[in-house]
């Protein structure tokens, strides 16, 4: 007879070799989930795996009398309830798009790219001196809407007198999505193209930050950019090409990430669907339109909690505990597929450096103290491109230099301004060109 000892030590044995089971066939579903490019829905993965586990445990369980048959498919029970969680969706598979603001007007343009964006307006107050050149804004994202703090620094450039437009890139915010294989790099400079020409007011200023920073420099490496645009301040850019994206550079000085509290909200990653999904996408071990999840999906299910520290790396050290809000819950929307694609397109991209050198537009570039940048894609804009006329360095301020804190987007728009008026600038220009090596050298 088995001693209770025995018995428990059987017992654990059987749990042991069961856990191990149900993590093998989650393994294999997810191996499968790979090979099949999540095909769909990831049902096809699913079926293999119940199907293979199914086979093994009636292998095992041919020698066994009745009901002790049954204990080996108990494994397969428990793996399938467990991946089945990653084949249903959670959220909507049709696209829903935020409500309207209740401070501007949404538009539709259909551009003649055959995108179809969320247009905003912001005319310049009859108080303020009126500029005749209109300011079009290239926000960051990629494919995100525009966020409340950012339609706030807008609507105070609006009250300084310049007549402001921005849109939403095709997938993001309102704007209507594209099919997955028409996002890239090369779409994003194209429908800024087109919007200007919509716009039909002859050539315009435009900003553009961070990814809104990249697209606006690969404009400016166009032999027509003159054409459509009249003076270009470039933010805050990520990698501008597939060299300067492989680049292993430094980071300004120290940004909040990880020192701020964490987002507090709703996540889709702790979902197993969109835990898998959007893991293996970032991984690379998905494509951008895989079958798994669709591009509406993913765009419904992703909120803002689920940038983690991206969010507290846009913020120097010293805000991390007075980050604001910056966006609605209502407002808040990211396609993290087609931002992955239209990265992989940059990163695919061939060398634009001999383009760029060519460029005869006025511009002027913003570099934030706390950037959470790679500086090596902003001096390499600023090494490449000769009309570049004047670098500000903000000092206070990270990433997202317009952040509502103290007085940063008065300073931010003191510094457009000067730029957009041709006047003298606010800070000194630095780092000049030949300034660079020392800038990296002391870290800046």
């Amino acid at each position: 007879m088995a001693t209770p000892f025995v018995r428990s030590a059987r017992f654990l044995g059987r749990l042991v070799l069961a856990l191990a089971a149900v993590a093998g066939l989650a393994a294999l579903f997810l191996v499968l989930i790979v090979l099949t490019d999540g095909a769909a829905s990831g049902i096809v993965a699913w079926l293999v795996t119940v199907v293979a586990g199914v086979a093994v445990a009636i292998r095992r369980a041919r020698r066994r009398a009745w009901p002790r048959k049954l204990v080996p498919l108990l494994p397969v029970v428990v793996a399938a309830v467990l991946t089945a969680s990653v084949c249903i969706p959670d959220a909507p598979t049709e696209r829903r798009y935020p409500p309207a603001l209740p401070f501007v007007a949404t538009q539709q343009w259909s551009l003649a790219t055959g995108s179809r964006v969320a247009v905003y307006h912001y005319p310049p107050r009859p108080e303020g001196t009126r500029h005749a050149t209109p300011l079009v804004y290239l926000h960051g994202g990629p494919v995100r809407g525009i966020s409340v703090l950012d339609h706030h620094f807008l609507q105070l450039l609006a009250g300084k007198g310049y007549d402001v437009y921005a849109f939403e890139h095709a997938g993001g915010g309102r704007s209507e999505l594209l099919p997955m294989e028409e996002y890239g790099i090369s779409r994003s400079v194209r429908d800024l193209e087109a919007f200007i020409d919509h716009l039909d007011k002859g050539p315009v200023d435009v900003l553009g930050f961070s990814s809104g920073a990249v697209v606006l420099t690969r404009e400016l490496a166009e032999p027509d950019a003159a054409a459509r645009v009249h003076r270009a301040i470039i933010a805050e850019p990520g990698p501008m090409d597939g060299p300067t994206a492989g680049i292993a550079g430094q980071q300004g000085r120290p940004s909040a990430r990880g020192l701020a509290p964490a987002m507090s909200g709703a996540r889709s990653t702790s979902i197993p669907r969109y835990a898998v999904a959007l893991g293996l996408m970032r991984l690379g071990l998905l494509s951008p339109d895989t079958g798994l999840i669709g591009q509406a999906e993913a765009d419904n299910a992703f909120t803002a909690a689920d940038l983690g520290g991206d969010t507290a790396s846009a913020y120097c050290a010293r805000d991390a505990q007075r980050i604001p809000i910056e966006n609605t819950a209502e407002n808040f929307t990211f396609s993290p597929a087609a931002s992955l694609r239209i990265e992989q397109t940059v990163r695919e991209s061939p060398s634009i450096a001999p383009q760029l050198q060519r460029s005869n537009v006025p511009a002027m570039l913003m570099i934030a103290e706390c950037s959470s940048q790679i500086r090596q894609w902003e001096t390499t804009v600023l090494a490449d491109d000769p009309a570049i006329q004047r670098t500000q360095y903000l000092p206070g301020v990270g990433h997202h230099m317009w952040n509502g804190l103290d007085d940063n987007d008065e300073r931010a728009y003191a510094v457009v301004d000067a730029f957009l008026q041709n006047e003298r600038a606010p800070l000194p220009n630095y780092p000049a060109p030949a300034d660079i090596p020392a800038f990296l050298r002391d870290h800046k």
